[in-house]
């Protein structure tokens, strides 16, 4: 065991526990850490969709960026860069956001779901490996958007000052913010607790390189299971943390904030798994990576928030009733738009990026 294995397996132990108790504080059920949940609410806290039930500014979320900012400044590892096809970016998250709130949770999410015995989650899990099997097939025959160039400093703090100004309007709470009265916006967490639990993910993720869809993409592109280790970590810590507070319910029926409909729980992490691939990181990576002045990520995040507010404002999302036939219609042209751009994105070996 490497010092980076160890830090990958800390890492992942250490936002297992903050799941669970930001859970107990507070948060939904089996949500103590969504990222595509997170972007979600706080995209209805701006206005951008009119889903009343889900609008809160997520402290964790700002932790997220401002973390992985602080750290890569300390560590001399703030590096503005951007370049690399930012619209395809920004088109291939907006459908893995469009996947997300189909299966209802990110990655990280899925793990914590199945933590707390969601077996959906072990399903919307297979369909994530399927989804990043099929973006390794097209990484295997040259898919790349393209090198990213160094950019001017004031670029790389844009993420971060957004995460600033969101912080402060949390705060502040000024009229034009929205927060929920009902539903899961208004379940969350004192906000110096979730703000804290979000310091110590982004401190951590940035140092660990934490990434769900990394992990399982070197486990079968290049035989390394080093960075699955975290998310093992993770489920471990969780299961026994909502063991140990009652909260584990093993089954497919009556699970909080989930649906049972094998096919589109599959499909939908499916798309995520093949987006992040194409991306090269999951939705926690993102922000991380924004935070560490990558514009390319930060306009992958934008992606998610657009996807998040789209899916909300023309019923895509899928609810503990099922998936709509607009959000099953959304997924499988996911699946096309994101393979059209794997296609016209080959490039021959030894091609100049």
């Amino acid at each position: 065991m490497s010092k980076k294995n160890w830090w990958i397996i800390g890492t992942g132990g250490i936002m297992g526990l903050l799941a669970v108790l930001l859970v107990h504080f507070g948060n939904p059920v089996n949500m103590g850490i969504c990222v595509a949940c997170f972007l979600r609410d706080t995209a209805g806290a701006l206005g951008l969709d009119s889903a009343d039930k889900l609008q809160y500014i997520r402290p964790e979320l700002i932790g997220f960026v401002l973390g992985a900012f602080v750290l890569s400044l300390f560590r001399k590892e703030f590096q503005p860069t951007g370049g690399s096809s930012p619209l395809l970016r920004f088109v291939i998250s907006f459908f893995v956001m469009i996947g997300a709130l189909v299966f209802l949770g990110c990655p990280l999410r899925m793990v914590l779901r199945l933590a707390g015995g969601d077996l959906n989650a072990l399903v919307g899990l297979m369909g994530f490996t399927a989804g990043i099997l099929l973006g390794i097939l097209f990484l295997k025959k040259g898919f790349s958007l393209g090198r990213s160039y160094s950019q001017p400093a004031v670029s790389g703090f844009v993420m971060p000052a957004i995460a600033a100004v969101l912080l402060v309007f949390l705060l502040v709470r000024p009229a034009f913010i929205l927060f929920s009265s009902e539903g899961p916006g208004s379940m969350h967490a004192p906000v110096l607790i979730s703000l804290a639990a979000g310091l110590v993910v982004g401190i951590l993720a940035q140092r660990s390189r934490m990434c769900m869809a990394g992990g399982i993409r070197d486990l079968f592109l290049a035989k390394n299971g080093n960075m699955a280790l975290g998310y093992v970590a993770i489920f471990a810590v969780a299961l026994l943390g909502n063991i140990l507070l009652g909260k584990f319910k093993l089954g497919f029926d009556g699970q909080p904030i989930a649906h049972t409909d094998v096919i589109w729980n599959f499909l939908g992490m499916a798309l995520v798994g093949y987006g992040s691939t194409l991306l090269g990181g999951c939705p926690l990576r993102q922000l991380i990576m924004a935070g560490e002045g990558n514009t390319d990520a930060g306009i992958s995040v934008l992606g998610l928030i657009s996807g998040a507010a789209f899916a909300h404002n023309f019923g895509l999302a899928a609810s503990a009733a099922g998936v709509p036939s607009s959000g099953k219609i959304a997924v499988l042209i996911g699946f096309a738009v994101l393979t059209l751009i794997a296609l016209s994105t080959l490039r021959k070996k030894g091609a100049a990026n």
